[in-house]
C-alpha cells in the first residue's frame, strides 16, 4: 500500500479536522464514545448524529443519489481516525450507516432506497439486526424464526437473541426461514420490521457492564407487508453474507483507531497512577507490556491497511475481513486487562463510587472487552475462516 496521501485526501482530513475542533461537544465518561446508548445518553447521541449530519459528514463512502459523499474508502478511514483523534462521541446509528444502509444500496429496490436511507443518514431512525438466536448462533442457518405467506403479508414468528440496540431501535433488519423444506441456507429471506409492529416484545438483557446494550426480541405473528422483503424470496443468506462483509469492512477502521485512542489514553495513565508505591510507567514489567500494546495496535493498523488495500484495488470484501477482527477482539481484551492491571486494588472499584474521577473508565472497558471474542462472530468461527478460506486449508474433523 501507498501510505501517502493524495492533495485532495489531506484536505478532506483538514476540512474534517477543523469541522471536528469547532463542534465535537463537551462529554464526560466512557458510554458517550461507545456505539451504544444507555437511556439517558440516547438524546445527547441522536443530537450528536445529526450534527455530523447536517455537516455533510455522514455516508461518506455512500454514492452521492443516496445521500452520500461519494467519497472512496480512504476518505472514510480517514474520518474514523480524525473522529478517534477527536474523541468524539461515536455515532449512535452505526449499524445502519454501516451494515443496513450498504446492505439496502445492494439488494434494495429503488422505493426502499429513497424510503429508508435518509432516515438512516440523519439518525431519525435506527436499526438493529435479528440474526442470532437461543439455538442458532454461529450456525446461523440453522435458525428456527419463521415468516409464512399470507396475502400482502409475511406472518412472522419466532425469537431472536442478542440483538443490539433493539430496546430503541425504529428498524430491524431480520432473518427468517421462509421454506422450512429447502436446504437451510436456501430457504432463508431478510426482512426490514418495524419494531413498532403489534406483536413485537423486546427483553433486555443486562450485561457485566449493568447495560442492557443486547436484547432478547420475540415476535408474535408480526405482520411484514412484503414489500419490506429486501433481496429475493428465499434468497436470504445471499443478503446477510453481504452485510457480514460491510460489517467486517465498515466496522474494522472504527475499532482500528479508537484502539490507538485507548492506548494513547491507557500510556497517559501509566504516567500518573502509582502502583506499589511505583509510578507504572517506571515500572520494567509494566513498560514491557505497553511495548506488546503497542505493537498489538500497530498491527492491528497494518492489517486493515492490506485489507483497505485489497477493496481500492476493485476487490471486494473477503474472508480476509477475519483477520482484523480476530486480531482487534484479542488486542483489545489484552489491552483492558493490562489497564486494570495497572490500578491495582483500585481496579475492584466501579460507577458510583465517590472516589473515582474517571467514571470506571478503565474498569468498564474491561468488562465490555469480554464480548468481543464472541459477538459478530466468534474468534473460534474467525480462525475456522481464516484457515480455510485465506489459508486453504483443509477442513478440521
Amino acid at each position: 500500500m501507498d501510505f501517502n496521501f493524495t492533495p485532495a485526501q489531506e484536505q478532506f482530513r483538514t476540512d474534517l479536522r477543523a469541522w471536528l475542533a469547532a463542534n465535537v461537544p463537551p462529554h464526560t465518561g466512557l458510554r458517550h464514545l461507545q456505539p451504544q446508548a444507555a437511556p439517558e445518553d440516547l438524546t445527547f447521541l441522536k443530537q450528536w448524529q445529526r450534527r455530523v449530519h447536517d455537516g455533510g459528514w455522514t455516508g461518506i463512502s455512500w454514492p452521492k443519489e443516496y445521500g452520500g459523499r461519494g467519497a472512496s474508502m480512504v476518505e472514510r478511514m480517514i474520518f474514523d481516525q480524525e473522529m478517534a483523534v477527536a474523541s468524539a462521541p461515536a455515532l449512535l446509528n452505526v449499524l445502519g450507516l454501516e451494515i443496513v444502509g450498504p446492505t439496502i444500496i445492494v439488494h434494495g429496490t429503488e422505493d426502499q432506497k429513497r424510503a429508508y436511507l435518509p432516515h438512516i443518514l440523519s439518525g431519525d431512525h435506527l436499526w438493529s439486526q435479528g440474526y442470532s438466536e437461543p439455538n442458532s448462533g454461529s450456525d446461523l442457518a440453522s435458525l428456527r424464526t419463521r415468516a409464512v405467506e399470507q396475502g400482502d403479508y409475511f406472518v412472522v414468528t419466532g425469537q431472536k437473541v442478542w440483538t443490539s440496540l433493539a430496546l430503541y431501535a425504529d428498524w430491524c433488519l431480520l432473518l427468517v426461514r421462509t421454506n422450512p423444506d429447502a436446504p437451510k441456507h436456501l430457504g432463508l429471506s431478510c426482512l426490514l420490521v418495524d419494531m413498532k409492529s403489534p406483536g413485537v416484545t423486546i427483553k433486555p438483557l443486562r450485561t457485566l457492564t449493568g447495560d442492557s446494550e443486547f436484547n432478547e426480541v420475540f415476535f408474535e405473528e408480526v405482520k411484514v407487508p412484503k414489500h419490506q422483503l429486501l433481496g429475493e424470496l428465499n434468497q436470504g443468506w445471499r443478503v446477510i453474507v453481504t452485510s457480514l462483509m460491510f460489517e467486517r469492512q465498515g466496522l474494522s477502521f472504527y475499532f482500528t483507531f479508537a484502539q490507538k485512542r485507548h492506548y494513547e489514553d491507557m500510556v497517559a495513565t501509566a504516567r500518573k497512577t502509582l502502583r506499589y508505591g511505583e509510578v507504572v510507567s517506571k515500572d520494567p514489567l509494566m513498560r514491557q507490556k505497553l511495548a506488546q500494546a503497542y505493537i498489538d495496535t500497530e498491527l492491528l493498523k497494518l492489517n486493515n491497511y492490506r485489507a483497505l488495500t485489497h477493496l481500492l484495488r476493485g476487490n471486494p470484501p473477503g474472508p480476509e475481513g477475519s483477520v482484523p477482527k480476530l486480531q482487534w477482539a484479542e488486542a483489545n481484551q489484552r489491552l483492558q486487562e493490562l489497564a486494570v492491571d495497572m490500578q491495582s486494588a483500585r481496579a475492584q472499584l466501579y460507577q458510583g463510587e465517590p472516589s473515582l474521577t474517571d467514571d470506571a473508565y478503565w474498569q468498564y472497558g474491561f468488562l465490555r472487552a469480554k464480548a468481543n471474542s464472541i459477538e459478530g462472530g466468534t474468534s473460534e468461527i474467525q480462525r475456522n475462516i481464516i484457515a480455510e478460506r485465506v489459508l486453504g486449508l483443509p477442513k478440521g474433523r
